[in-house]
């Protein structure tokens, strides 16, 4: 690749990536976060804020003062279940126990490779940005197993292989909210989602579910595919010319050892979705709800399970039939492995779970929301000008924190009640957020495996640095963000629910 003269732009994304690294890690953000709800709250409370309850006319809330006696019991006394009540922390970590086992057994990796491999040389630019996608119901295992693949089979091809990488990289990351199937990410965000509108309506929170964004993240998927792969042929690919580089590399196809794993995974997951079906389908199915319903109904309740359950059995006839499980221990010790990685996330947890709980304890959320929502109706800002600086905002805070999970926990208290004092449903609010959130992933070098992406590019341009693979992926991330929202308009005008039960509007 031709070396670019430094611009403004250039000099812009260094500034960003300078300034980015000054922040704490998350953990520390949250502590930081949590003193300041803390001195926030004292300081408010001596002021004698208050607001009148959005659901209750007459009655006023007040902001709590979490530094005076009972205030400082209650930070003592709550801790503990602070952190065990943190809302996706058990959600994240039961799912991540099925994920763990297929991921380690090499299931998630021969599946990826097979799909890729299987389809036609013209659709395979579309069909790499489609696996990318769909490897978020893995959690990060996309991002280790596709760049390197997308580049091996463009080069293999005769292709730049640093096209082959961004298409992979920005199906993964950048789609990283689009799946056919649901994921951790919808329970993780769900969870946060759920607390953050029980702030203004309890009633409404009770009734929303995990599945929330569904309909959308489905059809979300075949429009990211088309995007990305556009963008790849018509935009990157030309832009990196003909690619120069003495590497070259062989593809390799699945082992017959694979294959066979395949087979009984296949097979297996078969049977789980039958007998999960059997629970769901008849009118009188256990899973169902009173009166035979599936939206309200135990099965919606019970998805994290389901979906554990549908990547660990396949997992483990995988590791069986390809003998990388040999005993109940080698199980045991990859569901270890899963839960040694989450250990940064458990930590995080435990900060992030003071702080959400302070913020609801101390009312500032409320609060926050009813203000938020008058000073935005004085703007006259509301409708789809709202729903757009909303992204906006969130994908420029995207680019020096990358947790979305991080970023959500402190946004939604804040942003789902000021939407829900407008009219607009906490689910909007949640699908607004992660379209910003995922489109300027692959732009922001504070992403935890941007550096891994550079390692994978190196591989075949070693000047690869932080400003280039920028340039590489800002299309993918503007085009991205663009035609994603300009979807969610249209939904928005058609007034489409986002999921089952899961609204546009908000009418509490």
């Amino acid at each position: 690749m031709k070396k670019q003269k430094r611009g403004l732009f250039q000099k812009s994304l260094d500034r960003i990536e300078t300034i980015g690294n000054k922040l704490p890690h998350p953990v520390t953000l949250f502590a930081v976060l949590a003193i300041i709800v803390l001195a926030l709250s004292a300081l408010l409370a001596n002021l004698g804020i208050s607001v009148e309850h959005p659901g209750q006319e007459g009655e006023m809330v007040e902001v709590k003062n979490l530094l005076n006696a009972e205030g400082i019991q209650y930070i003592f006394a709550s801790m503990v279940d602070n952190f065990i009540g943190f809302a996706p922390l058990g959600v994240v970590l039961v799912t991540m126990l099925g994920i763990g086992v297929a991921e380690r057994t090499g299931l998630i990796s021969a599946a990826l490779r097979g799909f890729v491999l299987s389809i036609p040389k013209f659709l395979i630019t579309g069909g790499l940005v489609f696996a990318g996608i769909m490897s978020s119901v893995a959690s990060d295992a996309g991002y280790v197993v596709l760049p390197p693949l997308g580049a091996v089979i463009f080069i293999a091809l005769g292709r730049h292989p640093l096209a082959g990488l961004a298409a992979a990289f920005a199906g993964v990351s950048a789609g990283f909210s689009a799946n056919l199937l649901l994921s951790a990410t919808d329970a993780m965000l769900g969870e946060l989602t759920i607390a953050a509108a029980s702030i203004i309506d309890p009633g409404y929170a009770e009734g929303m579910n995990i599945a929330m964004n569904y309909y959308f993240i489905i059809v979300s998927v075949f429009l990211l595919t088309i995007v990305g792969a556009v963008v790849t042929e018509k935009v990157v690919e030309p832009r990196l010319g003909e690619y120069k580089g003495e590497f070259r590399e062989e593809m390799t196809s699945l082992t017959t050892l694979e294959k066979k794993g395949l087979l009984w995974a296949g097979l297996t997951t078969l049977v789980g979705v039958i007998l999960t079906a059997l629970l769901i389908v008849p009118e009188n199915g256990v899973l169902r709800g009173e009166g035979g319903a599936i939206v309200q109904s135990p099965f919606m309740s019970s998805l994290v399970p389901i979906i554990t359950i549908l990547f660990f059995l396949p997992g483990l006839a995988y590791g069986i039939a390809t003998k990388s499980i040999k005993s109940d221990k080698d199980v045991a010790a990859q569901m270890s492995d899963t839960m040694a990685s989450m250990g940064v996330f458990i930590v995080l947890a435990f900060t992030a779970g003071q702080f959400v709980a302070y913020f609801a304890e101390s009312n500032m959320g409320m609060v926050l929301g009813v203000y938020g929502a008058e000073a935005l109706e004085s703007m006259s800002l509301t409708g789809i000008p709202l729903i757009i600086g909303f992204v906006i905002v969130v994908g420029i805070i995207n680019l020096f924190i990358g947790s979305a999970s991080a970023k959500w926990a402190m946004l939604a208290p804040v942003f789902v009640p000021i939407m829900m004092q407008l009219g607009y449903s906490p689910e909007l609010t949640q699908m607004a957020y992660r379209i910003a959130d995922s489109s300027t992933n692959i732009i922001t070098p504070l992403m935890t495996y941007f550096a891994i992406i550079i390692a994978f590019a190196q591989k075949y341009d070693k000047k690869m640095g932080i400003g280039t693979l920028i340039s590489v992926m800002f299309p993918y991330s503007i085009f991205f963000m663009i035609f994603w929202t300009l979807m969610l308009i249209v939904w928005m005008l058609f007034g489409l629910d986002l999921g089952p039960a899961s609204p546009i509007r908000y009418n509490g």
